[in-house]
């Protein structure tokens, strides 16, 4: 590699691919393009350099596989992908010709190793529907055919028996692996990685959140943005390479300063909108996975009686007996369209003293106090903590009192420092005087003003409620206001980032949702990505020289080892391809296109 006349840049003598060995169309430089599009004929997909001869092979095979579930059922579906769904179709139907493309026909389905076909025997079933959908428009990129059978185990069961005797030395007819058809979706571009991954999520969805977030990675919009981020990283590494190969031979329109701070910048704003995509991935987290929310509370402050109520059976002992429950008891529950995983925890409590301050007695057995250290441990682990405390009779003159243990208050208070959500049930409401209740479903503003604020100063008054768990009759209304709770703090948790600071407007609320998608493998390498584009601008970033010997103001100067940048922005793009599964970003013809942007390299 030819040292160059450069000043201001270093040059590392690191052994560097050699040129590239065919050109393409024109690309636009990093700064000054957001989209980039080539036209290049369709290529299957290909994991790695090597020929893969074993996906040869298996792609010349057809595929067969129920794809309904197994057992008893109204309709029963079969489906068929590869080259030779037309002749399974002459086998199993010898007597009428397949049907138009996209058209059901009802067809009658006879065994293929029948030698009379005319006879009862050699009928399948009698009244199937069936449809054909030839290449590569289909959901695989194949000839799919589906036969919708009558859904009896028997029918099922030879017909499925029926296509596998069509197999033969010049066509391999074979049972699918789990998750074969996909795979060749995929194999044949109708899919990508984060589409599948979101066909995963819609299959698993049990509530209309998980729907919700399934629908959304069903698109391709992350799918798009990820390769737009790629091919802008692509521009970028291409235009430091150019300075790298053809600095001494071209003239560039910027001085290699200059060009590093624009890449820098571009990448900078890259970097600020992946970090916002991870965060939004671990609150989509919360819709596809649920949310653990713990009881916490005093004994007998009623955790397993609301729990009961808000599962709506009696899943927890209920009893006045302090202590009843001892370990943790979870449910999962769609609340309002979210999952959710309640925990009901032994009650936290202290040894009593006396006015001496000694201990009376040992009350807290050796179970009990590992349920209490098992409880503190499962609130840390939690996303939302719902604090129970109760009202009882009072004392001294008192019409009633808040019953709370500190132990309580200072293992909430340990949940807001690690950055948990609080939400204030007090229980038993039903206990106040009527002027003291309130409005329904809040806490009695008394209790609010003298005490739960003192206890919890961290937590909004829009998240204490007012609650009875009383199950034959509710006399102050709190259950709907108190459940709309529950779930407006679920919704403030999964609000995606970056919409408000989006002050410009230049992306609309549906681009910040669509990150709420991002799966786990996906963030692991927007992660990758992120760290890659991190080393980079610390790399580019300009540093400040000492004063010169005459007294003259310290200026900035560029240190930049322009190789190692590039490097940089490869691994951050390579990332990016692991995420579509759309290969290395390494692709010397996609780097070169800046190359012949800027000039002519034949010249």
């Amino acid at each position: 590699m030819r040292a160059s006349s450069f000043r201001h840049l270093r040059w590392v003598a690191i052994p560097v691919r050699s040129p590239w060995s065919r050109p393409l169309g024109r690309a636009h430089p990093f700064r000054h393009v957001l989209h980039f599009t080539r036209s290049s004929p369709p290529q299957n997909r290909r994991f790695s350099a090597s020929t893969p001869t074993q996906l040869i092979r298996e792609g010349d095979s057809t595929i067969y596989a129920l794809s309904t579930a197994p057992g008893r059922a109204a309709i029963a579906v079969v489906r068929v992908s590869g080259p030779h769904c037309v002749l399974i179709y002459q086998a199993l139907c010898p007597k009428a010709p397949i049907p138009r493309p996209r058209v059901a026909a009802v067809r009658t389905l006879y065994d293929p190793t029948a030698k009379d076909l005319s006879s009862l025997a050699a009928v399948l079933d009698a009244g199937a529907l069936v449809l054909y959908f030839p290449g590569p428009k289909t959901v695989t990129g194949e000839d799919v055919l589906e036969l919708h059978l009558h859904g009896g185990p028997a029918i099922v069961r030879s017909v499925l028996t029926a296509i596998e005797s069509t197999n033969g030395d010049a066509h391999v007819v074979r049972y699918a692996k789990p998750g074969e058809f996909t795979q060749r979706a995929f194999m044949n571009n109708r899919l990508d990685l984060p589409q599948i991954e979101a066909l995963g999520d819609t299959l698993t969805a049990d509530t209309e959140q998980q729907r919700r977030l399934a629908v959304r990675g069903a698109s391709d919009a992350l799918s798009k943005r990820y390769e737009e981020w790629r091919q802008q990283l692509l521009y970028a590494r291409g235009e430091l390479e150019a300075l790298i190969d053809f600095s001494e031979d071209q003239h560039f329109d910027e001085s290699s300063d200059e060009l590093v701070v624009s890449v820098a910048s571009q990448v900078r704003v890259l970097s600020r909108q992946i970090a916002l995509h991870i965060q939004n991935a671990s609150k989509g987290e919360f819709m596809r996975n649920g949310i653990k929310v713990a009881l916490l509370g005093a004994p007998n402050a009623g955790k397993s009686s609301l729990l009961n109520r808000i599962v709506g059976r009696e899943a927890a002992i209920v009893s006045t007996e302090e202590g009843t429950t001892r370990d943790i008891v979870d449910v999962g529950i769609d609340l309002g369209g979210w999952y959710c995983k309640l925990g009901d925890m032994a009650g936290i409590r202290s040894e009593p003293r006396g006015p001496s301050g000694n201990k009376v007695s040992v009350v807290i057995g050796a179970v009990e106090r590992e349920g209490i250290r098992r409880a503190r441990l499962r609130a840390l682990e939690s996303d939302v903590v719902v604090v129970v405390i109760s009202v009882e009779d009072g004392l001294e003159g008192e019409p009633y009192r808040l019953a709370v243990e500190p132990d309580v208050v200072d293992a909430a208070n340990e949940c807001v420092c690690a950055g948990k959500h609080i939400v204030v049930a007090i229980n038993k409401c039903d206990r106040l005087p009527p002027s003291d209740q309130g409005e329904p479903g809040l806490a009695p503003s008394q209790l609010v003003l003298k005490q739960i604020s003192q206890l919890f100063p961290d937590v909004p008054t829009k998240r204490i409620f007012g609650i009875s768990c009383l199950e034959d009759a509710d006399p102050l209304n709190t259950w709907p206001a108190f459940l709309q709770g529950l779930i407006s703090t679920f919704e403030e948790m999964a609000s995606p980032s970056g919409v408000e600071g989006d002050a410009n407007g230049q992306y609309d609320r549906s681009y910040w949702e669509d990150s709420l998608g991002v799966t786990h493998r996906q963030s692991s390498n927007l992660q990758k990505c992120l760290q890659s584009l991190d080393d980079f601008l610390a790399q580019s970033t300009p540093s400040r020289s000492s004063i010169s010997v005459t007294g003259s103001e310290e200026t900035n100067s560029m240190e930049v080892d322009i190789v190692t940048a590039a490097e940089h922005l490869r691994y951050a793009a390579d990332a990016l391809a692991s995420i579509t599964g759309k290969g290395e970003s390494g692709d010397v013809e996609d780097v070169l296109g800046v190359v012949f942007e800027k000039f002519c390299v034949g010249k």
